[in-house]
């Protein structure tokens, strides 16, 4: 049984940083003023607002998108275009198949070197959204829009910054599962390779049944915290909007600056890996026998002087 997410009503700057932040677990923020975005954004005003402007989406046959199998394929559309197809359950154009699922995240006018921000990249809808000024504005990092069809459920994965999840239209639900998790949810990089988080492959994943899920149902004008490093699996139930918000959690010199998307490893965490899989491949010099003995000894020295628990 998952846990469920706290809900706290109209909460304000002080409220958020002396009983939610510190915390460090999702939290819904119910009841903010986030802007006249809840009451416009109508498919028709995001299609007059934007118009052809021409964005990259991910389409799929299926409304599981898995991002290590890539189960879809990247294709340009106009913005109106591409809105109409995703509020659509069938669609009389299509790439693939007549019921296929769009989604989209903004990229930076440059992707591979600029981080997005609704303001330069959707600057006639930007004015609508009011974000909540709970964060230094020097941790800002982006604040990228989000569309997807009904049904569309993105794969569990981890972001290293903080993450304000400004729900607009639509309704999602939301999985999570603690940093702690991280050992059972058989991780690709900051991804897991568990798709179907309802009905697990036990036999493939069986260390998955010893994580400890927690979830939500987001309703538009809902605010989701989402702390670095919290994993987390969204799926929109009709077609929905949102604005994502990263915060940096960590000083700005700990972050890979040349990472636009902002889902690097903290540098120091990514030279630890690097030491780690150099390390990994000199045990393989050595017969099973001591490779099983060292692995062992590495194990202990990383739990005895890294977890929390410890």
């Amino acid at each position: 049984m998952a846990e469920n997410v706290n809900i706290f009503e109209k909460v304000n700057k002080d409220f958020f940083n002396l009983e939610v932040y510190p915390k460090r677990k999702p939290a819904i923020l119910r009841g903010l003023d986030i802007g006249v975005c809840k009451s416009k954004w109508t498919e028709d005003y995001l299609c007059e607002k934007v118009g052809s402007q021409e964005v990259k989406v991910h389409v799929s046959p299926t409304a599981k998108m898995d991002f290590v199998n890539k189960n879809y394929a990247y294709r340009t559309l106009p913005f109106d275009k591409f809105v109409r197809r995703a509020s659509e359950c069938t669609h009389d154009e299509f790439f693939f198949e007549p019921d296929e699922k769009y989604y989209f995240r903004a990229l930076g006018n440059d992707p591979r070197k600029e981080p997005t921000d609704i303001a330069k990249q959707f600057p006639a809808l930007a004015p609508d959204v009011i974000i909540p000024q709970y964060f230094k504005d020097n941790t800002f990092f982006s604040s990228v829009l989000r569309l997807g069809s009904a049904g569309v459920q993105l794969w569990t994965h981890y972001d290293i910054m903080d993450n304000l999840l400004i729900q607009i239209s639509g309704h999602k639900r939301v999985v999570l599962f603690s940093p702690s998790d991280a050992t059972y949810l058989y991780l690709t990089g900051d991804k897991s390779a568990v798709l179907d988080i309802d009905n697990p492959d036990l036999v493939r994943y069986p260390a998955f049944r010893h994580a400890r899920p927690m979830e939500c149902h987001l309703k538009p004008g809902d605010v989701l915290f989402i702390p670095a490093l919290w994993f987390h699996n969204v799926q929109s139930l009709d077609f929905s909007v949102a604005v994502n918000v990263f915060f940096r959690h960590l000083e700005a010199s700990c972050y890979d600056n040349k990472d636009p998307y902002g889902n690097k490893d903290p540098q120091a965490a990514a030279r630890a890996l690097q030491i780690l899989n150099r390390a990994l491949k000199c045990l393989e010099e050595l017969p099973e026998e001591y490779r099983d003995f060292y692995g062992r000894r590495m194990i202990n020295e990383i739990e005895t002087k890294t977890f929390l628990n410890s």
